[in-house]
């Protein structure tokens, strides 16, 4: 059975004047938005003292929260040492979008540009535990509250952007989980470019409740006709396969490719030349391949994304080569 932090103190004790020192000398940001979709998914939004660094949609940078911060409860425990609980606990994150403005049930919307946020927004789901060393980051971020201090890279960073993308191509985006947190920077990118080619964004979670942008895309698939939104869940029969006008059981990403599916919903057949699909989150759905002693590719079983995309003609930004399947591993 799991040792939570429940079971006894985890660290040791700092006074109240002693923590103030500490999130005065490290933090960096403040909390201006926490949106919790449940106990274990949320959305939050930081405005860094500085302002917010110039960046491409799909990168990433670090956020982190002290050890001296408390965790929620019923995560797995954890002991530290005095010196310890002086340090920061950080990790990379996408950076994420709301698409659109926050304008009230009866106010028109618009997607997005980066310039009109002053504040970054993550997408973040609690780990509250792990084979190893017990997780430090995801235990702290879930106690966050409006208002709240924290650190956030000045350095805004990453290959995982649109370069390379022409108008009237079409951008195929699959992901799973928080996942798709780059996607949704790309997309509302793209929609404000005003391109002509199709986007579609797949995305597949475990149940409908860990969708929680499930409501914007599907106002942005009412707005833009060359917009498709494929919400895939593995553990409820909810999937509408529209071009079979009816529901379908469960599915992964890895289905949409071997189905048909995914080309159904672009109306015409993926284009060797026109087509650029990108890949993020689980390793397993992406199916990275590494090379043998005389460097034929090996890929991962079971068959992930990669692999049913190279059988088709495309090919994998890998190491260094350019390709039209870009991607992004979340571990």
């Amino acid at each position: 059975m799991m040792e939570t932090n429940r079971t006894r103190p985890m660290t040791p004790l700092l006074t109240d004047e002693e923590v103030a020192d500490l999130r005065r000398a490290n933090y960096n940001s403040s909390v201006t938005q926490v949106r919790r979709v449940h106990d274990e998914l949320m959305v939050f939004r930081a405005r860094p003292d500085g302002g917010v660094p110039p960046y491409q949609a799909g990168q990433f940078t670090l956020v982190g929260l002290g050890y001296w911060e408390p965790r929620v409860p019923d995560t797995q425990a954890e002991f530290l040492t005095d010196d310890e609980v002086r340090k920061i606990a950080n990790r990379a994150y996408s950076i994420s979008f709301p698409i659109v403005n926050d304008a009230g049930a009866h106010a028109a919307k618009h997607v997005l540009h980066r310039a009109e946020c002053d504040f970054l927004e993550f997408y973040v789901a609690l780990v509250r535990e792990s084979a190893g060393t017990p997780p430090a980051l995801t235990p702290r971020l879930f106690g966050l509250n409006p208002g709240d201090r924290l650190f956030v890279g000045t350095k805004i960073s990453g290959h995982y952007t649109l370069s390379g993308v022409a108008d009237g191509q079409d951008v195929i985006f699959l992901a799973t989980g928080t996942g798709e947190a780059p996607h949704n920077a790309m997309i509302a990118e793209l929609l404000t470019r005003g391109r002509s080619g199709r986007i579609i964004s797949a995305v597949c979670v475990r149940q409908r409740v860990d969708l929680a942008y499930h409501t914007v895309h599907l106002a942005l698939e009412q707005q833009f006709p060359n917009y498709r939104y494929l919400p895939l869940t593995t553990r409820e029969p909810i999937n509408l396969d529209r071009n079979h006008a009816g529901y379908v059981g469960k599915q992964y990403i890895q289905d949409l490719l071997t189905t048909g599916r995914l080309e159904a919903e672009l109306g015409h057949a993926f284009r060797r030349n026109g087509t650029h699909f990108f890949l993020c989150g689980s390793p397993a759905m992406i199916g990275v391949p590494h090379a043998d002693e005389e460097g034929r590719r090996i890929y991962p079983r079971p068959t992930g994304v990669v692999e049913l995309l190279e059988q088709r003609g495309f090919h994998a930004n890998l190491h260094g080569h350019s390709g039209n399947i870009h991607f992004e591993k979340y571990w």
